[in-house]
């Protein structure tokens, strides 16, 4: 018998593009799907159009969701996991698709491998063009990765993706293991996957796509500010308390491999979102509070030449930082 999965979808200021998003659920050639859209208090009609589709349609296993007050896509992502009933869980946002065999994919190859993650390709279309591309590659060569520190060792290698949607989850791991998103966070897909990361076992890789991106005016990636950037810095504070934490040698060196890509990486997108001098400088002050590599990780081999220099970048003072970064960035 085919297992029942769950295919979570907020509902947040989407009434221009739930229609298509829905729509791609409902034209799934896998049938044993329930559907909770999770109202986060949406001001716009798209619990109405929700709501009239399911009629429409006639679609028995489809719920909606009402959230007392508006709490964030943290506290959505939570009601999807702690609500759904099905033994796989899927995080699809309203604003995007999934082609139409998508989850029969990832249910075949859960199943035939037993993953506790299944991932995909993803692509990326500029809505007011059409135009096409695959802009997060999911770099790993691999189709099945076993054994923790082997993920976590991808996962620091940037071989893996940080999204939370086009992934298919077992829901008993999460519940399990208490991997849920905090309350007050935003965007907080990489904090999430990386809290995930650090207790999976079991991933399975597809490289075909089965989602679609849309990129557009609203999207969330166009929209960043200040706000972001201190959400971020939360985010690398979280990561640097796991490393803390972390006993075991090997898998301390793999996250503060990964902190440091964290910091460079997103104090990049900080400058492409506003190239605020202000904003960045702040950022970059912030980073040096978290941990980075000590002077004997520069004499060790354990770390490479590049990540050393990455670190080097982020760890100056903040004016000679902000000149080099410019430098590198415009060069």
């Amino acid at each position: 018998m085919n297992p029942l999965v769950t295919v979570s979808i907020p509902l947040y200021k989407c009434e221009d593009f739930l229609r298509a998003c829905l729509e791609s659920v409902r034209l799934q050639t896998y049938l044993n799907i329930e559907v909770t859209l999770i109202n986060d208090e949406t001001p716009d009609n798209s619990v109405e159009i929700a709501e009239q589709f399911i009629k429409d349609h006639n679609l028995q296993n489809w719920k909606i969701y009402h959230l007392e007050k508006n709490a964030g896509l943290s506290v959505v992502r939570n009601k999807g996991i702690d609500t759904a009933k099905g033994k796989y869980l899927f995080f699809l946002d309203s604003d995007d698709t999934i082609t139409p065999d998508c989850i029969s994919i990832l249910v075949e190859i859960s199943e035939k491998t037993g993953a506790e993650m299944t991932m995909s390709q993803l692509e990326c279309e500029q809505l007011e063009t059409g135009e096409k591309s695959i802009c997060i590659k999911i770099q790993s060569d691999k189709e099945i990765i076993v054994g923790n520190e082997e993920i976590l060792e991808d996962f620091a290698n940037s071989e893996l993706v940080t999204y939370a949607v086009n992934k298919l989850f077992l829901v008993d791991f999460i519940r399990k293991n208490k991997i849920y998103f905090i309350p007050g966070l935003f965007a907080q897909d990489e904090l999430w996957t990386f809290h995930l990361v650090l207790k999976l076992d079991k991933i399975a890789i597809y490289k075909g796509i089965t989602y679609t991106y849309f990129l557009h005016s609203k999207s969330v990636i166009h929209n960043r500010n200040k706000r972001n950037f201190d959400n971020w810095f939360t985010i690398g504070k979280y990561i640097d308390e796991a490393l803390n934490e972390e006993k075991n040698k090997y898998r301390k060196k793999l996250i503060l491999k990964y902190l440091i890509n964290y910091k460079s990486l997103t104090l990049l997108m900080n400058w492409k979102a506003q190239k605020n001098a202000v904003l960045w400088k702040e950022s970059y002050r912030n980073y040096k509070t978290l941990s980075s590599l000590s002077l004997f990780h520069y004499f060790s081999k354990d770390f490479s030449t590049s990540l050393k220099k990455t670190n080097l970048f982020i760890q100056l003072p903040t004016n000679l930082g902000f000149k080099f970064f410019k430098w590198r960035y415009n060069r």
